[in-house]
């Protein structure tokens, strides 16, 4: 089963604050619907644009993406 990784972009000179608080959410949402897998994380991507991200399964990704309306996703391969 394919990993998803799904994308909140935040921009902006307070981009990297919002995205570490939205992560914060997202995990919260992981462990209250009980996701197989609990990755979250947050990548600066420049000074002025930090992505949040969470990782699901991809049987699971169409109820998530429909409660947290993602910016994009991609599929997930870790570093």
């Amino acid at each position: 089963m394919r990993l998803l990784k799904l994308i909140w972009d935040f921009r902006g000179p307070g981009a990297a604050q919002t995205a570490i608080h939205h992560e914060k959410h997202l995990k919260e949402y992981a462990f209250a619907k009980a996701l197989t897998t609990q990755i979250t994380g947050v990548e600066e991507l420049s000074e002025h644009h930090t992505i949040a991200y969470l990782v699901v399964k991809e049987d699971e990704m169409k109820p998530v993406r429909d409660a947290l309306k993602p910016h994009r996703g991609q599929v997930y391969t870790e570093k």
